[in-house]
């Protein structure tokens, strides 16, 4: 992404600057080139005159030459086409910026007069960039987008066997068992699959599944399903056997056309249907069965099946998505699932294109169970709640700590609340595995009673208000976002990371570890960090980190809170022994690099909420519609971006609102076919 000046002066308050001195001017010179060629021009004469002195100052020396580093060549850029053809390249550079690995520290830095000088040009230039959709391409389903569509495709989840006890958990998809899991693409989410190559052995194993599926399909035990896809009213007492005797043409065609429909994601054409038909005339019971899972297997296997888009179709150029993949868009965005029926028959009479029919699907769709996918899917990715399973091996509480965010964003998500809840908000969710951390407030819940002979089991949240615990409001402070990242260091980067949305470089090598404390100190672990972060090259991010987490030291490696009355923590020689906490070693107090002061974690949310609520509310749109685009979003999508930005801060925007505006946006419903 690109970052205006208006960005700069938002993330400053936190001392935040993406990238160094250096970085910065190149980055910035960088987005002037991209904007250039978005508003129409570049001006021969200002790119020698005032950009490539630039380049030769402090690009050239290692970026040029027969054996340029990396294979960039800044020399060899002498005109607008050399430029635009080029585009994939500036967005590399961008990411290494970001990342601060470029320009190296020893190598020459610009003035602040040129620096000021690329700013100029960047802040005229950047507001001519008009916003655009991505160019078209095909991705591969990911792990979990393929096993809920198989499941719609047959009607049923293509499960293992699992003996279970009421105090584990197990994974029972063997879809989920079998595939290797997906890599984060270059967005950040799992469904950014376009660099995932299909491998010999996934293919295997999608071999595998589809064979597993369709002797499920065909056997005893599914006989609904397999009645349902042959045209049969469910619940229907005379079913027909199309495999037995003479066969039922009828039925069968029904099988396909429903089943090829679904696979595609769009109407199947009438002449594959009759190729289909023709291959299994004349076929007569176990020859018919073996020819018709054959067939069925051939669609699944299908890249028209395992990759979205293929079959998308038109002229080259920018143009509003075809309906059936518009439907798809909004479906992967909203369930990470294939389109339902209903949107299939709206997408075939072209009537989802009607913006009022859109956005009355997209309602439907957040108050259908399937939106939990939003919780499950995005949530989890986005603020890495997988973590949780690490901070426990007991079974039951585990799965208390990691439900109850996921409960409490499902609720935010589908209840249409404001976007800045998920700092701070009165309602939470908890179990009787959690409640000892609401005092008072957990008296709300419905006594629980556990079953006989069961020593603990996994048990359903219950929705209860913060009245008497206002210390637990938000995603921040519940325990198990607190149990993942344990210490301050953590607990501060992920504030950052996740919720800020400021990436961090990864830490210098051979930085020494935190001091002990020696013979006769009784130096606080902030007292002895201040002189850990003494160093140069830790000062810099810590000063971004450390007030951050510091001030969540109220709370234990465990989510608890420290200052509840008669508060114990564990001693360290002994897990077992309890000792009282000691009030006057905490110091939550923090000042951002700014300047602008907070006593507690309170304070430091309603900075995250006032002051500083357009930091987070950006990068709350910016996740959101890179999952819903399956992409890393690009400098084109920066006018979308703030445009939503500043309509959810002037109007205390809900997620519910969010989710409408990336759907509604040029991005989610155009797109540019390439040419061959």
């Amino acid at each position: 992404m690109l970052l205006s000046s208006t960005r700069q002066k938002e993330l400053h308050i936190f001392g935040i600057r993406n990238i160094s001195t250096g970085t910065q001017r190149l980055a910035s010179l960088v987005a002037l080139l991209v904007g250039c060629l978005s508003a129409g021009g570049l001006r021969a004469q200002d790119f020698e005159t005032d950009i490539r002195p630039l380049l030769t100052t402090y690009c050239v020396d290692c970026h040029s030459g027969s054996d340029p580093e990396s294979n960039v060549d800044f020399s060899s850029i002498k005109s607008k086409a050399q430029i635009k053809k080029s585009l994939g390249l500036w967005e590399s550079v961008v990411e290494h910026l970001n990342s601060q690995t470029m320009p190296p520290e020893d190598q020459a830095q610009p003035t602040n007069e040129e620096r000021n000088k690329v700013y100029r040009w960047y802040d005229e230039l950047v507001s001519t960039i008009e916003a655009r959709p991505a160019g078209f391409r095909p991705r591969r389903l990911s792990v979990v987008e393929y096993r809920n569509s198989l499941r719609s495709v047959l009607g049923f989840d293509l499960e293992v066997a699992v003996v279970e006890a009421e105090q584990t958990v197990a994974q029972k998809s063997l879809v989920i068992k079998l595939l290797p899991l997906d890599p984060p693409g270059d967005s950040g989410f799992k469904n950014d699959t376009y660099n995932n190559p299909l491998s010999v052995v996934s293919w295997d194993q999608y071999s595998f599944l589809i064979d597993s599926a369709l002797e499920e399909l065909f056997s005893q035990r599914r006989g609904a399903e397999l009645a349902l896809l042959l045209g049969q009213k469910k619940g229907s007492a005379n079913r027909l056997d199309p495999f037995t005797g003479d066969p039922n043409q009828s039925h069968l065609e029904d099988l396909f056309q429903t089943i090829l429909s679904r696979a595609y994601r769009r109407p199947v054409d009438a002449k594959e249907l009759a190729t289909v038909m023709k291959r299994l005339g004349g076929m007569r019971e176990d020859n018919l069965v073996a020819q018709t899972k054959f067939e069925i297997k051939t669609a699944l296997m299908s890249p028209r099946f395992l990759y979205r888009g293929m079959a998308v179709g038109g002229k080259p150029g920018r143009q509003a998505v075809d309906p059936f993949e518009l439907a798809e868009r909004l479906s992967y965005f909203m369930w990470s699932d294939m389109p339902d029926n209903r949107l299939m028959s709206l997408a075939s009479t072209g009537a989802l294109a009607n913006e009022k029919v859109l956005h009355a699907e997209l309602d439907r769709m957040l108050a259908s169970e399937k939106s939990r996918a939003l919780a499950d899917v995005f949530a989890t990715e986005w603020l890495t709640l997988s973590e949780i399973d690490l901070a426990s091996k007991n079974v039951p509480i585990r799965t208390a700590l990691k439900s109850q965010p996921l409960d409490f964003l499902n609720y935010l998500f589908t209840q249409n609340r404001p976007l800045l809840e998920i700092v701070d908000s009165d309602i939470t969710f908890i179990n009787p595995h959690t409640a000892h951390m609401y005092g008072a407030d957990a008296k709300q819940m419905v006594k629980y009673v556990k079953q006989r002979g069961i020593e603990m089991e996994i048990v359903p949240n219950q929705r209860i208000n913060l009245m008497e615990t206002k210390e637990r409001g938000g995603i921040l402070t519940m325990p198990g976002i607190l149990a993942m990242n344990k210490g301050p260091i953590l607990r501060g980067h992920w504030i950052l990371d996740r919720i800020v949305g400021e990436h961090l470089p990864e830490p210098p090598m051979n930085i020494s570890p935190v001091a002990r404390n020696k013979r006769g100190e009784k130096l606080t672990f902030r007292e002895r960090f201040e002189e850990h972060r003494a160093n140069a090259a830790c000062a810099s991010c810590h000063d971004k980190i450390d007030p951050l987490g510091f001030t969540l030291d109220t709370y234990g490696a465990g989510g608890d809170y420290l200052l509840k009355p008669n508060a114990m923590k564990k001693k360290k020689k002994n897990k077992k022994d309890k000792m009282p906490v000691d009030l006057a070693t905490i110091d939550t107090s923090g000042k951002l690099p700014s300047g602008e002061e907070f006593l507690n974690v309170d304070g430091l949310k309603k900075i995250l909420t006032s002051s500083q609520r357009t930091v987070v509310i950006r990068n709350i749109v910016e996740r959101t519609m890179s999952y819903a685009l399956c992409r890393k979003l690009q400098y084109f999508d920066k006018p979308t971006v703030d445009q939503i930005v500043k309509k959810m801060d002037e109007t205390n925007g809900t997620w519910g609102d969010l989710f409408h505006a990336v759907a509604g946006s040029v991005a989610f419903r155009e797109t540019i076919i390439l040419g061959k």
